[in-house]
Parts: C-alpha cells; structure tokens; sequence
C-alpha cells in the first residue's frame, strides 16, 4: 500500500477482530476503514494470523501505526501515591500493588504504564506482555513503524481532555458499556464501567450516575460528556438529578461497526 503524504493507520483490537483505519492529518477529512478481520484472540497464534490476513491488501510497510486496545483486553484503576513518595520505584510499587489487590494476580505478565504523579492520585492500566511483544513482532515482520499503543478508554479521554468542562465527568459508551471518568473538581478519582441495559433510557442514566457518585464518594457532577454510542435521548438539559449530559459525537446511522469505531477512537473527525 502505498505511502501518502500525511496519512497514518489506526489498528483497532478487540477480543473478536481487528479493523484497520487510515486517517488524514493534514486536509481534515474523515478516516477511512480500509479492513476488519474477525478472530478469536485468545486462540493460538491468532493475532499474527488475523494481522496477516487484514493485511493482504493493505501491507503497511513503511507507514506509521497507532494502535487502540479495547478496554476488555487491559486494565484500567485509580493509584493513590505513598506518602512522601519521591522516587518512580515508588509510585510503580504502588501501582503494582493496587493491581494485585484488584485483579487478584500479580503484574509480572502485564505491563503498566501510567499518569506517574507523586502529589494526587493518578490514572494506570496495564496491557498483557504476550500482546504487547506480539505487537512489536508484528511491526518487524511487516516493517509498520509502531508509535503508540492505548487503551480505547484513554485514547478518548485524552483526544477529549480540552473539551471537557469544568464540573463535568467524561464517559464513552461502546459495545454496549458504559465507562465514566468520575471527576473531583479537576482530578481523575475514579473510572467505573457498566454494562447499560436494553432500552436504557435517561432516566437509567441519572439513577447510574447517582450511584457512581456515591461509590467514589464525590458529589453527582453538573454535566456529564459523553462519546462513542451513546443513545441520542441521553442527551438534554438538567433532569431530576440536575445534570446535563452533552453528546460529543453523533455516531447513530453512521454505518461503522463496533470494530471500526475501535481504530478510530481519538482520531481527529
């Protein structure tokens, strides 16, 4: 496939298929879905298999690739820094812990990287490192230039991040969940995902909502933006619970699959 001036890919993983996307820097048009490939990703060999053959007529040899994990593949907590902390080893034991404790297992088949700060808390995930070198294999074998790897959770947050406003919470709703970024003021307390049920309404949103808030144990938000699928009736002013839920993207009707939607999460529109 041949290299155009400012154009990248954009390669979506989920836990049943990849998509590919390219996407245009310079001129601002619209990504463009070039493949999907389904798969079973915990099968042997799958991901340099299914890679492979979503690559057939789109070898990217020689293009720079960014890649969006679905959040069903990482993990995603909230670290609270030690007291006094003042070394990395710090806070990276820190988070390695809190891992442990969450997930039941220790990290040392994971790789954690995180919003490292030592003075509130701050936001981790980790990726499984059989995933992660598969990646890197995969980058050598078809000579793509791989250049950034991220939960779909964090690319929308930070593609987002100056669009949020003060006392809003973040969230985005894809393949059926619901995740939120609970907001205390301007720091990150939480990030809490749900599955939302068959016909959802506003007034389920509201009652969610309220829920999170006393979990994490911060007051309900003024407003609440979301992206990805999010039903189109969520969107209004003020309901009973006095906030507003803004829509940040229209995706309803668009003709994208939920894989498609993967890759191009934080891609610009």
């Amino acid at each position: 496939m041949r290299k155009l001036p400012g154009h990248t890919l954009r390669l979506g993983i989920a836990s049943d298929g990849l998509a590919l996307v390219r996407v245009n820097r310079l001129f601002g048009r619209a990504p463009v879905l070039l493949a999907e490939q389904r798969l079973d990703l915990f099968a042997p060999d799958a991901l340099a298999t299914g890679l492979s053959a979503l690559f057939a007529d789109h070898a990217p040899g020689g293009w720079t690739v960014s890649v969006v994990l679905a959040d069903e593949l990482i993990r995603l907590w909230q670290v609270t820094p030690p007291r006094e902390a003042t070394r990395m080893n710090d806070l990276e034991g820190a988070a390695a812990l809190r891992f442990q404790h969450l997930f039941g297992a220790p990290p040392a088949e994971w790789v954690i990287r995180a919003d490292w700060d030592a003075g509130k808390p701050f936001l981790a995930s980790a990726a499984p490192l059989n995933l992660l070198d598969g990646l890197q294999l995969a980058a050598e074998t078809h000579r793509f230039h791989l250049v950034d790897i991220r939960p779909q959770f964090v690319a929308a947050l930070n593609h987002w991040r100056q669009a949020r406003r003060a006392g809003a919470w973040f969230g985005q709703v894809h393949g059926g969940v619901l995740s939120l970024a609970a907001y205390d003021g301007a720091v990150l307390m939480a990030v809490r995902s749900s599955p939302v049920p068959a016909g959802a309404d506003r007034d389920w949103l509201e009652a969610h909502v309220a829920r999170e808030a006393l979990r994490v144990g911060v007051g309900r938000p003024e407003r609440l933006q979301l992206c990805g699928a999010a039903p189109a009736a969520w969107g209004s002013s003020p309901g009973r619970l006095k906030f507003a839920c803004s829509l940040l993207e229209q995706n309803a009707g668009d003709g994208w699959s939920d894989l498609a939607r993967l890759a191009r999460t934080g891609a610009p529109a």
